[in-house]
């Protein structure tokens, strides 16, 4: 059972998804207002906050981190009946999980919910960061590269999927090596694909290989 905030202004919306809620086996809290909203996840070990934009006393974006940098850090799901043109994009970018539209909350919120919450299980199950962190060839111990380094040490104990993202040139492929590195499939085979140099003809029987006569030129079998 997930312990769930719905933060919003909307009282008939709310008690619609307290009741799905419910229905799931998750425990449901309410507040109306950013002030409430905050006070219970500093005092309440809240999983996930569902969390409006337009509140009464002020826009839920521009207070999102202090939702997911509060007490128990919860997941955050943005719930607008007000789009904004770059909305999406403020949400991902300030650690939200999911930003949906009013009008379709109850068909994309259990998919977003769900990942959600099966991330917040796996941060869960880390026991320890390794000690010794394996790091070839990334140098350096500026603030900025501790941190990345701490999130790769989190993101190699846990069984998630990693994007990594950055300009060409800062290093993702070296950081994905040692995520790979200190993970508990240091022993398997760690393939690079660069999609981008895969011809779209020959996507499908790179990745997962052919049989001789698949396709004209096909004098061979192929493993992907």
């Amino acid at each position: 059972m997930s312990k769930i905030l719905i933060v919003d202004d909307d009282h008939v919306l709310c008690r619609m998804l307290a009741d799905q809620l419910i229905k799931d086996n998750h425990q449901p809290l309410i507040a109306n207002t950013l002030y409430d909203g905050l006070n219970q996840v500093r005092d309440l070990a809240i999983d996930l906050v569902l969390l409006d934009v337009q509140l009464p006393d002020g826009n839920g974006l521009e207070v999102l981190t202090e939702f997911t940098g509060a007490g128990s850090r919860p997941e955050v799901i943005i719930i607008t009946g007000q789009g904004e043109p770059d909305g999406a994009e403020k949400a991902i970018m300030s650690g939200a999980w999911g930003y949906i539209e009013k009008p379709y909350v109850i068909r994309d919120l259990p998919l977003h919910m769900s990942r959600a919450l099966e991330y917040r299980k796996e941060k869960k199950k880390i026991k320890r960061i390794p000690v010794a962190l394996k790091r070839q060839n990334i140098i350096g111990n500026s603030p900025a590269l501790n941190s990345c380094l701490d999130q790769l040490a989190s993101a190699a104990t846990c069984d998630v999927n990693v994007l990594i993202t950055g300009e060409t040139g800062t290093g993702k492929e070296l950081f994905a090596k040692a995520i790979h590195q200190n993970s508990k499939r240091e022993k398997k085979n760690f393939v690079i694909v660069d999609c981008a140099a895969l011809p779209e003809t020959l996507i499908e029987s790179t990745l997962f290989g052919h049989v001789k006569g698949a396709f004209t030129g096909a004098e061979r079998a192929q493993d992907g």
